[in-house]
């Protein structure tokens, strides 16, 4: 019979603003400045991915991509060529509703205020989303490069980067011996373990009408889980509700749903996933999650009705 006692846990939390984002990292352990030490290489993580992926600053590989465009190929480390590959892998799945050459949108536009009283007229909007089309986007296996097409498209990361991110600092902080936490990435987090006392980490969805109140509750352990909605960002004109997110075929803004919220193993996938279901629509939406195994998602329309994949029981 062992004698020695268990150590009680705790849950120790950082939050940050990393990569334009709120972070909080939570680690449970017996050891605060073991924590803390953890949460520290966790950051640094996040911040090393943020050198590369960000397009505020002229030196990141994506803006050297973006620099080049129509012009010539540009070498990349192996890590942002995988993303990007993988990122054009999402936007054939979603038919372009996912697009990392999103930057390519002219931003005149759209600036979602109290100044937009009126939408642009079909032809104009068209016109803004010419640049944006990932069969552009030219990958090199062999020499590690990547050259856009046209002249003028902009890849950007602000679709999936957040997600990668996290589950990077993830998988660097089970690498580093931590067997619960979370990584939350302004709402986009990926949990693994239990909480402190051994339950389960679970999550409240919250009501597009009211981000304070939950409508239902899931077990998040070691799973991801991001949300995209329209109740943070939108305009209002002549009585009707447009979100931020643009459809990238039609120029157009969303309409129809208010929120989807995406379940997978990987934050990467959970947030890469969860626009272009909103630009979809709720049944074809539905229907592609419902064919990719293990995704799960929960959508609410502009009725407040509430939709589920097959997989997810809402308690």
């Amino acid at each position: 019979m062992s004698n020695v006692l268990k150590q009680p846990l705790f849950e120790y939390k950082h939050t940050c603003k990393l990569m334009g984002n709120t972070f909080e990292i939570t680690v449970v352990a017996n050891d605060e400045t073991w924590a803390y030490e953890k949460i520290g290489l966790a950051v640094n993580e996040i911040r090393r991915i943020e050198k590369l992926l960000t397009t505020f600053d002229e030196n990141s590989q994506t803006n050297q991509v973006n620099s080049m465009a129509g012009m010539e190929a540009v070498p990349v480390d192996r890590e942002v060529f995988g993303l990007i590959k993988r990122s054009l892998k999402i936007s054939g799945v979603t038919d372009g509703a996912f697009d990392i050459t999103y930057g390519s949108i002219d931003k005149r536009l759209w600036n979602f205020d109290r100044t937009m009283t009126s939408l642009p007229d079909g032809e104009t909007a068209r016109q803004s989303v010419r640049l944006i089309n990932y069969h552009n986007v030219l990958l090199n296996e062999q020499a590690c490069t990547v050259m856009l097409k046209e002249k003028g498209m902009r890849i950007g990361f602000g679709g999936i980067g957040k997600g990668y991110a996290a589950d990077m600092a993830r998988n660097l902080l089970v690498k580093e011996g931590v067997q619960s936490g979370i990584v939350n990435a302004s709402g986009d987090l990926v949990a693994w373990g239990n909480q402190a006392n051994g339950a389960p980490w679970t999550i409240g969805i919250a009501h597009p009408d009211n981000a304070r109140s939950a409508f239902s509750w899931l077990n998040i352990s070691d799973l991801a889980i991001a949300t995209s909605g329209n109740y943070e960002k939108y305009v209002m004109i002549d009585g009707k509700k447009y979100s931020h997110t643009i459809n990238p075929k039609t120029g157009m803004p969303v309409t129809g749903i208010k929120s989807v919220t995406i379940i997978s193993p990987y934050a990467e996938i959970a947030d890469a996933m969860a626009t272009p279901v909103m630009v979809m629509g709720v049944k074809a939406g539905l229907h592609l999650i419902n064919q990719i195994q293990h995704l799960g998602c929960i959508l609410v329309d502009d009725d407040n009705n509430i939709y589920t994949t097959k997989n997810i029981q809402l308690k």
